[in-house]
């Protein structure tokens, strides 16, 4: 099994056991972030234009930050998830939309078919030398002008996870540099617009770290 293979393995297994519980636990997450909502406020913004083309949440699990983008005016919005369990919880939970299985690796989306895409904390678990491919992507399923929300934790370690969401499990959690990742995002041939960093807030912990969000687009075609 190759090292790709592997990790979409585990995370699927993972998130498959934690599904019910997670969603449960996180459905109001966002209530006490205004920083995020703020960041996620103007993707909508960008991204519920008329003609600009559906807009997908890559990773979405449980479907919440999908509703969330519909509650604030997207209205083509829909999900991807690598975990059926997921899936089947967001259809449950959020029935007026439409969420599918599939992975971030190998999209089933044509080329230039997107207004947005939403990569909300989703890439957490992918190894580094797998990030760049994930980009790319992204970047090939965005049309010209489409863009991209990517949120993800800050620095430069690997945390091992034994327990999440009531549930014995075994995991890696990715903390990334910004500037890595936004060279990263430019390799795949997109560009950064907006960046926020900020602190955890009164309702995550100190041992979660520094949040980073980047608003990044695909070049309009020559």
């Amino acid at each position: 099994m190759s090292d790709e293979a592997g990790y979409l393995e585990t995370t699927r297994a993972m998130y498959d056991t934690v599904a019910v519980s997670y969603e449960r636990m996180l459905r109001d997450e966002l209530d006490g972030k205004p920083l995020d909502r703020a960041m996620l406020a103007a993707f909508a913004e960008l991204v519920k234009a008329p003609g600009t083309g559906p807009v997908a949440d890559l990773g979405c699990g449980p479907g919440r930050v999908t509703a969330h983008l519909r509650a604030l005016g997207v209205e083509d919005v829909f999900g991807i998830d690598l975990s059926p369990g997921m899936v089947a919880v967001a259809r449950r939970t959020h029935p007026g939309l439409r969420f599918e299985v599939g992975s971030m690796t190998a999209l089933d989306l044509a080329d230039d078919s997107l207004g947005g895409a939403l990569v909300w904390y989703s890439t957490v678990h992918t190894p580094p030398e797998v990030l760049p491919a994930v980009f790319a992507e992204c970047a090939r399923v965005l049309a010209p002008g489409g863009r991209m929300l990517l949120g993800f934790k800050v620095g430069d370690q690997v945390w091992r996870r034994e327990q999440a969401y009531g549930h014995t499990v075994s995991f890696d959690v990715y903390w990334r540099d910004p500037d890595r990742v936004a060279g990263l995002l430019t390799d795949a041939g997109l560009t950064v617009d907006a960046r926020m960093i900020r602190e955890p807030d009164v309702t995550e912990l100190p041992s979660q770290g520094r949040q980073a969000v980047l608003l990044a687009h695909k070049p309009a075609e020559a």
